[in-house]
């Protein structure tokens, strides 16, 4: 038992720790409201709050921000070659295009030419793909996913990485440290083995606090400086469809050559750099895509690499510049339906204005508190005129966005506060008919596999159903 001397400052040091925390949010809290509940919790609760907003509460990567500025010298000769080259390729733009300029300041990355994108959907499609890239690499493989497990996709993706070390193939691979907290020794040091240089991504390097809430989710590949993918699947059998309790298992990725993929190259050698202090040294090509004007699919497109080291909310502000930049159609397809004020504004004026904005999200739930949540949306949206459609075909995991017949967007974010402050994500945003109409045509076979929302669904839920919507609501900043 703690003598009444020691209980006394214990209690003394919580509540310094909570008032020096509060000054902390004071000074760092995004918003009014989050400032003020965070404030009121740490100095009530502080046993159990100072620990919860060291590890939930900072929204800034301030490890990741000093890295940048401090130690990055050779990362920032290898970028400065890359923009050097993409020069002949950045599309002249007319200032009055406003989506672009925003985009292009945002990211600090340009929109290029001469980009050839084509879309893989679900697992099977995309591990042949990639599979197929990798065993035709004759000088470089960089891989990046949230999720890596090992098991029979893993040790299949394991097997030829080894067979592309063989072959004298250098390979860099991440892995989130939070993701992939499964992944076993045995897969890491057989890669190791192999030649391979595996490093985790770990939120706390250079850092003293733990910070288990800023994950990298990016999921990318970048093979011979040439080919790149990106999309929301990652590497484990559920995403082949092989977890009983949530297959099908419906996903996207999108295949892509030309200069863009050097903008995939760059996102990946910043983390690379994160992880490891290192910049791999070797040429880092910028080059069009073959024939990509063959068969019209020869477009423009931007990588939006997003996270919580930008200096702004850029996840967030790119959304609402796409949705606002909608004149005809909006279609958003996303697995967890958890939206922030910018972005439900931003969906509200949408549809208020006329356009087609239609949700799609997964009827079946792999995270429940994020399906509860999701559903205590669902009025407001219908309220303005959006359509909300759930998937019933399996579990629907994809994140795309269809802006009118020209713009197309696959990646890694999701609509939630997750993606939106304080995960690393990245998607590629494409403008051309061809993949547009791909893209059409894959959302509108996904929406006939779903079920629209009605008000007459939502007035028929349970009382009960409506009270752990609500309550996970709450809990909607860190979903």
């Amino acid at each position: 038992m703690l003598d009444h001397w020691t209980l006394a400052l214990l209690l003394i040091a919580l509540e310094t720790a909570g008032v020096v925390s509060v000054l902390h949010v004071l000074m760092r809290g995004p918003t009014p409201q989050g400032v003020l509940a965070w404030s009121f919790f740490l100095l009530v609760l502080p046993i159990f709050a100072v620990p919860l907003y060291w590890i939930f509460g900072p929204h800034k990567y301030d490890g990741y921000i000093d890295a940048r500025r401090t130690t990055a010298a050779p990362f920032h000769g290898v970028v400065e070659t890359l923009r050097e080259e993409a020069v002949p390729m950045i599309v002249e733009r007319d200032e009055e295009a406003p989506l672009i300029v925003a985009l292009e300041r945002l990211v600090r990355l340009p929109l290029t030419s001469g980009n050839r994108a084509e879309l893989l959907v679900d697992g099977e499609a995309t591990r042949a793909a990639i599979f197929e890239a990798i065993d035709a690499a004759r000088q470089t493989v960089l891989l990046q996913f949230f999720i890596v497990r090992d098991d029979g996709f893993g040790q299949g993706l394991s097997a030829r990485l080894e067979a592309a070390r063989a072959r004298g193939v250098r390979v860099c691979f991440i892995y989130d440290e939070i993701g992939s907290h499964g992944l076993t020794r045995r897969f890491i040091r057989r890669l190791r083995s192999a030649g391979v240089q595996i490093q985790p991504f770990g939120a706390s390097r250079r850092s003293h606090r733990f910070q288990l809430n800023f994950r990298n989710h990016r999921k990318v590949v970048v093979i011979d400086g040439a080919l790149g993918f990106v999309g929301g699947l990652n590497i484990g059998d559920e995403y082949l469809g092989l977890d009983p309790e949530l297959s099908p298992w419906r996903d996207t990725f999108v295949r892509v050559r030309g200069p863009v993929v050097a903008a995939l190259q760059l996102s990946f050698l910043e983390d690379w750099h994160w992880a490891t202090d290192q910049v791999p040294d070797w040429p880092w090509p910028v080059l069009a895509a073959p024939d990509a004007t063959e068969d019209g699919r020869a477009g423009h497109a931007i990588a939006l690499p997003t996270g919580p080291a930008d200096p702004f909310e850029t996840c967030s502000l790119a959304f609402v510049a796409l949705i606002d930049a909608a004149e005809d159609r909006l279609w958003i397809a996303t697995p967890y339906f958890v939206f922030d004020a910018q972005i439900m504004a931003a969906l509200q004026l949408a549809a208020l204005r006329g356009v087609d904005v239609r949700v799609l999200v997964p009827e079946r739930a792999d995270h429940a508190m994020a399906y509860y949540a999701g559903w205590s949306y669902h009025s407001r949206v219908l309220e303005s005129g959006c359509r909300i459609f759930r998937y019933t075909n399996g579990f629907m995991h994809q994140k795309v966005l269809l802006v009118d017949d020209r713009w197309a967007m696959v990646g890694t974010k999701n609509l939630d506060n997750r993606s939106m402050r304080l995960n690393f994500e990245i998607s590629l945003l494409v403008e051309c008919p061809v993949f547009a109409g791909e893209v059409e045509d894959m959302l509108q076979r996904d929406f006939e596999a779903s079920g629209e929302v009605t008000r007459e669904r939502l007035a028929g839920l349970s009382p009960w159903f409506r009270l752990k919507a609500r309550a996970a609501r709450l809990f909607a900043p860190i979903l």
